[in-house]
């Protein structure tokens, strides 16, 4: 068979890994122009749901490990017998989506790169109910590998928004009845005494970072997670999971 790079549509890339392809499957949204499997991940496919045929329609090749490891040798991925070939969602506008809702949760990462820890926020925000989940739209790796595996299959069951100015989102929220609580380690107000009612964003820095000055501004309160005092920081993406937990049970 020919390489998959000289046949690929100009829109469409690659993700790979059992729970991002077979959710990306199972998702309506989402095109999915063709996939490429061992025949054991074909079994492990109709295992997961054996009362539809996800792969009616869709275009199925069969390859051995070793042929779907040349799909993962730039970047370090690991498959599991899964790799697609998909499209974009359909872009989501975040002022026509918190148009007539309450007590919404989003989160805004501001210069956050790492694909790593983006899948893993993502998957986070799924998880514990957040409803959003706003990026800069030239950091946000779209078409990553690594971000897709990382977040196994919940970059289907998020909205993702990116945004060409975030500074400008954040005050456009504000002036929406949104509270903006950025999440800093020198703050001395403890996130989990916050009452966390109405609409909320919460504003991550960047992993070596944190917030930038001229965003910071553009928050309402800075919060910490108490952490203990021999310990620096945590990664960007454990802090937003311990939050996101908190709000969800506190939201509920």
């Amino acid at each position: 068979m020919k390489k998959l790079g000289k046949t690929m549509n100009k829109s469409s890339f690659l993700i790979v890994g059992k729970h991002a392809v077979i959710e990306a499957l199972k998702n309506p949204r989402r095109k999915v122009l063709r996939i490429f499997l061992t025949e054991e991940s074909k079994k492990a496919i109709h295992r997961e749901s054996q009362n539809k045929n996800l792969l009616k329609n869709i275009k199925v090749f069969f390859k051995t490990k070793k042929e779907l490891d040349n799909y993962c040798k730039n970047d370090g991925t690991q498959h599991q017998g899964f790799v697609a070939e998909i499209e974009h969602l359909e872009k989501l506008e975040l002022k026509e989506f918190i148009k007539k809702k309450d007590n919404l949760t989003l989160a805004c990462l501001n210069e956050v790169t790492d694909p790593r820890n983006i899948g893993s926020i993502i998957r986070s925000a799924a998880s514990f109910n957040i409803d959003g989940l706003i990026f800069k739209e030239r950091h946000f790796p779209s078409d990553s590998k690594l971000m897709y595996k990382s977040s196994s299959g919940c970059m289907e069951h998020i909205n993702i928004f990116t945004v060409s100015n975030i500074n400008t989102t954040l005050k456009y929220l504000r002036d929406n009845n949104f509270w903006i609580y950025g999440l800093d380690s020198k703050s001395d107000k403890d996130f989990t005494k916050i009452d966390w009612k109405g609409n909320v964003v919460l504003l991550f820095g960047s992993e070596g970072f944190g917030i930038k000055k001229h965003t910071e501004k553009y928050t309402d309160f800075l919060i910490k997670i108490k952490i203990n005092e021999k310990i620096e920081s945590l990664n960007v993406s454990n802090s937003a999971s311990i939050v996101f937990h908190h709000i969800n049970q506190h939201k509920k």
